[in-house]
């Protein structure tokens, strides 16, 4: 496909290609997914990236609200295992989250998958799926506009069990949501858990921290967990504690109030249990009232992971400057951290036969739109 290449939909969204760069004999493309007057969103063929999503604020002011690196050199120095990586809007796999002492069980065999995060596997491994360059195919249709993602991950990636196939769907409607649909199959039995990482702040990348956003999370309970961020016990309710989001409450008010015994010293990596899964449902709102931007998340995952962007720094530089501690936030639709290791959590076991599937939508909108 040519650097000029456009595929226009019946309706509004369309999807244009440009070539981003090479990894080394690779070509590297960006697809820009555009809804005239609304939002812009470039993903990467490398990892899945969500680069940049460009939106309107009250006043009409378009800005970045994701955050990310102005270039493929970024992408590439932070894929590397030494790297301290941030994941910045791309796509994770095998395994989402944490599993402890990289090692869990299946059908009575052992596997010992890649630790690379202090004894951890963290997000698939040092070479999980945000570090390949995905096959990619634009789409338009009636619904929108997009591009599929398609990798496949070989039996004994970074230790997991099973050839697994991954298809991935970006698409963009025109009400602004950006729906991400995941699908895979495998031809043995394995373990999977997929999301996406953007890190979101609704004033503008580069804008300083999200401590005003106000966020809402529609969960009763949370994950409770060590000091190596692994869950312990069974889910704890979030009355009473610094994890009950329940109503719109800023980010930075319950920063300023941690509490060590649920590890929240420097912020928030934790899991919360949605109180609905299955179906597509209302999982989170933020709201930033300063620029009136809204982000609405909706899945048919059991899990929300929020992460505050506690160990952002400024040896990360994005396209406005070097970042700092919360910068952004993550939220990642997924199922539980270390669940193959817990029976008694939602099983992401998935065996031959068996499709995965799991769709998660980004909203973003204005107040009271």
């Amino acid at each position: 496909m040519s650097r000029s290449d456009t595929v226009q939909s019946t309706g509004t969204p369309t999807v244009t290609t440009e070539h981003f760069g090479t990894v080394g004999d690779t070509d590297v493309h960006r697809f820009v997914l555009t809804n005239p007057g609304g939002i812009t969103v470039r993903v990467l063929d490398l990892g899945g990236v969500i680069q940049s999503i460009d939106a309107p604020d009250r006043e009409g002011e378009r800005a970045n609200v994701v955050l990310g690196f102005s270039d493929l050199a970024g992408y590439v120095a932070n894929n590397a295992p030494d790297a301290g990586r941030v994941f910045f809007g791309a796509l994770i796999g095998r395994y989402a989250n944490r599993i402890a002492n990289a090692t869990f069980s299946l059908d009575g065999e052992e596997y010992r998958v890649d630790a690379n995060e202090n004894g951890k596997c963290l997000h698939g491994g040092s070479a999980g799926f945000d570090t390949h360059v995905w096959q990619a195919a634009p789409f338009s249709d009636s619904d929108g506009a997009g591009v599929v993602l398609t990798h496949v991950s070989p039996d004994g990636d970074q230790g997991f069990p099973g050839r697994v196939a991954v298809a991935v769907t970006y698409r963009l409607d025109a009400r602004n949501r950006l729906s991400i649909s995941y699908r895979a199959e495998t031809d043995a039995p394995t373990v999977l858990n997929l999301t996406n990482h953007t890190y979101w702040n609704l004033a503008g990348e580069g804008a300083g921290d999200v401590h005003d956003h106000l966020l809402t999370i529609r969960a009763g309970s949370f994950c409770a967990v060590d000091d190596a961020l692994i869950p312990k016990g069974d889910p704890v309710p979030v009355g009473g504690t610094p994890f009950d989001f329940r109503e719109a409450t800023t980010i930075g008010a319950r920063i300023a109030a941690p509490d060590p015994q649920l590890q929240l010293a420097h912020g928030y990596d934790h899991n919360w249990v949605l109180d609905e899964a299955g179906s597509l449902s209302f999982a989170a709102r933020v709201h930033d009232p300063g620029s009136g931007r809204t982000l609405t998340v909706s899945t048919t995952e059991p899990g929300l992971q929020f992460y505050s962007g506690n160990f952002l720094s400024d040896a990360l530089t994005g396209p406005s400057g070097p970042y700092q501690p919360r910068a952004g936030f993550a939220l990642e639709a997924q199922h539980f951290p270390d669940s193959p290791n817990r029976p008694d959590f939602p099983s992401t076991v998935l065996r031959p036969g068996e499709t995965y599937h799991q769709e998660t939508v980004y909203e973003v909108h204005l107040d009271g739109h």
